[in-house]
């Protein structure tokens, strides 16, 4: 990767600041999408929108925008940095020597000095049981490749903490990958909810005694002549 060290977030115009901007990203973004060594989703007319993304995240990072779209992937519909770029960042931003990984079996963890004043700094430590618990290790190359997911978590990691400017807040691939648990739904019963409802609202009352009535009074004929 070429030299980083003249990124900057403010450097250039955004392809949304006037009319001519972008109306000019939009002819760039046209010869974009005929190319055949673009990703799928950046060519042809449908992706014209992306491409017009990339040019916009590309002028805020004063990259090249081919090298945007080489790295940039889209994720449940977010964009997301492959981890391999984010380090790229990090050796050849100019703001770090030394960055190294601190390996163990089971873990792994980011250091590097920053260049203008020496001091150590450090991203968080990942380690296995923090994958299995945040579920991550569903995407089985935890298991065919552990040590290497490791190295991307915590350069992921690194980068959030320590150039965030540069990534510009758009999370890693692998940190986007979120895999959703299937969802069991149990067979409603017989009685709806609306039933059921009805039911728990409706006031307890006790039920009324209806009384009845008494049979009429038996007059014996005899009586009218006393």
């Amino acid at each position: 990767m070429a030299d980083q060290s003249a990124l900057t977030t403010t450097s250039n115009k955004s392809v949304y600041s006037s009319i001519q901007s972008f109306e000019s990203a939009q002819r760039i973004a046209a010869s974009l999408a005929e190319s055949t060594i673009v990703p799928m989703m950046y060519r042809g007319k449908a992706g014209l929108g992306n491409c017009m993304v990339a040019l916009e995240i590309a002028n805020r990072m004063g990259m090249s925008p081919f090298q945007v779209m080489q790295n940039l992937d889209v994720i449940h519909g977010r964009p997301s940095w492959r981890s391999q770029f984010i380090i790229g960042l990090i050796q050849g931003c100019g703001r770090f020597k030394g960055f190294t990984y601190n390996e163990a079996a089971n873990s792994c963890q980011c250091f590097a000095s920053i260049k203008t004043t020496g001091e150590q700094v450090s991203g968080p430590k990942i380690t296995l049981d923090m994958a299995k618990r945040e579920g991550w290790t569903k995407n089985t190359k935890w298991s065919t490749m552990p040590q290497t997911m490791l190295r991307y978590r915590a350069a992921s990691a690194f980068g959030r903490f320590h150039i965030p400017d540069l990534i510009l807040g758009i999370q890693s691939v692998e940190e986007n990958e979120v895999i959703e648990a299937e969802v069991t739904v149990a067979p409603e019963p017989a009685e709806s909810k609306l039933d059921q409802v009805t039911k728990i609202l409706a006031p307890e009352t006790e039920p009324q005694h209806v009384p009845e009535p008494e049979p009429p009074a038996v007059v014996e004929v005899d009586d009218f002549f006393d």
